[in-house]
């Protein structure tokens, strides 16, 4: 059995009191941290308009930190590509996989933000709107003349100047929450990025659900399946809970506020006070010999091969969110191995 690959999402959201530049900052050296330590891949998110936070937009970030990444891969996780110019975003994914070499993962979601809906003018057929933008993506990023309409796009014959260095494109991982999304990713996605909010029984029931929903399609098993969690390693049980609470906590109450919730599965919900939203395993909080099990055993029911990793929250200190990763690196990842032919259909 291997080790699984593992990667970071980067925390690019803080408040007011911290300066646009510590954010930057504090950004590219835990992605320096990340690659000294043996990481596999950083990445970082989007949004807009995200009020009480300030947040890094994403592409420029992920071109800054390229610079420090090493031999790791670099992920979209995600672009909002609902909002996005398609045309754009297939120009800046082909200048990310040169920035890269061949390195660059273009991660895409539909959103669920009303207010970064009506700031982009996007009309009432999201779904649409969404899935004829990447239809556009995928066609130019593997060199085709493309002629196609959309919100805010006419293509009439065109194509992109300069290509990715992967072929026929970087690979496109799909988040998504829902049912009918998880579904949808199998269909017109490489893989589906797990989502970090679920339990750990909402995974696997998902998970199977993805890979039958693959092999309904006539597609193949799926080469990588990316899961994020959200992660605090502390000396012990207790100190990780107390280190970590507040800002877990006020994270995923900024959550159900933003709609997040409204788009979880059916049997599950975000809006739960701390005990009852800490069990089944949505988060992994402990010391290394708990966060070790817990993992595990996302390893072995979910059968997958790569994690991702949001090690910090909005307003934790940097000492904090740098100690855990450290702790991280150095007390769980050699402790995790993946089940032998992952990823495969449960």
């Amino acid at each position: 059995m291997s080790e699984p690959r593992i990667g970071i999402f980067l925390n690019v959201q803080q408040p007011d009191s911290v300066s646009p530049r510590t954010i930057v900052d504090q950004a590219v050296a835990h992605t320096a941290l990340c690659r000294d330590l043996g990481f596999d891949l950083v990445s970082a998110g989007q949004h807009f308009l995200t009020e009480v936070f300030q947040m890094a937009q994403l592409m420029p970030l992920l071109a800054r930190i390229a610079a420090d990444s090493g031999d790791m891969r670099v992920a979209s996780n995600i672009a909002l590509l609902t909002l996005l110019n398609p045309v754009e975003l297939a120009e800046n994914a082909a200048t990310l996989d040169a920035i890269t070499g061949g390195r660059f993962v273009l991660g895409v979601g539909l959103g669920y933000r009303p207010e970064e809906f009506d700031a982009f003018g996007i009309p009432e057929k999201k779904l649409r709107v969404f899935l004829d933008k990447l239809d556009v993506v995928k066609r130019l990023l593997e060199g085709e003349s493309v002629t196609a309409e959309g919100h805010g796009y006419k293509l009439d014959n065109q194509r992109l100047a300069m290509l990715p260095m992967q072929r026929p494109r970087p690979p496109i991982w799909l988040a998504a929450n829902a049912d009918q999304a998880v579904r949808r990713a199998a269909r017109v996605a490489d893989t589906w990025t797990v989502n970090p909010h679920a339990n750990l029984a909402e995974l696997v029931r998902q998970t199977a659900m993805f890979h039958a929903a693959r092999a309904e399609a006539g597609l193949p098993v799926v080469t990588e399946l990316p899961v994020m969690k959200e992660i605090y390693v502390g000396e012990d049980d207790e100190s990780a809970e107390s280190e970590a609470r507040t800002y877990l906590q006020a994270k995923y109450k900024a959550y159900v506020k933003w709609g997040q919730d409204e788009v979880m599965p059916d049997a599950d919900s975000l809006d739960q006070d701390w005990e009852e939203l800490k069990a089944g395993g949505r988060f992994i909080l402990g010391g290394p010999d708990r966060c070790v099990a817990e993992l595990q055993e996302h390893l072995d029911a979910l059968r997958c091969d790569t994690l991702i990793f949001r090690f910090g929250w909005v307003g934790m200190p940097d000492d904090l969110v740098q100690a855990n990763i450290r702790r991280f690196a150095e007390t769980v990842k050699p402790r995790l191995r993946v089940a032998a032919g992952a990823p495969t259909p449960l």
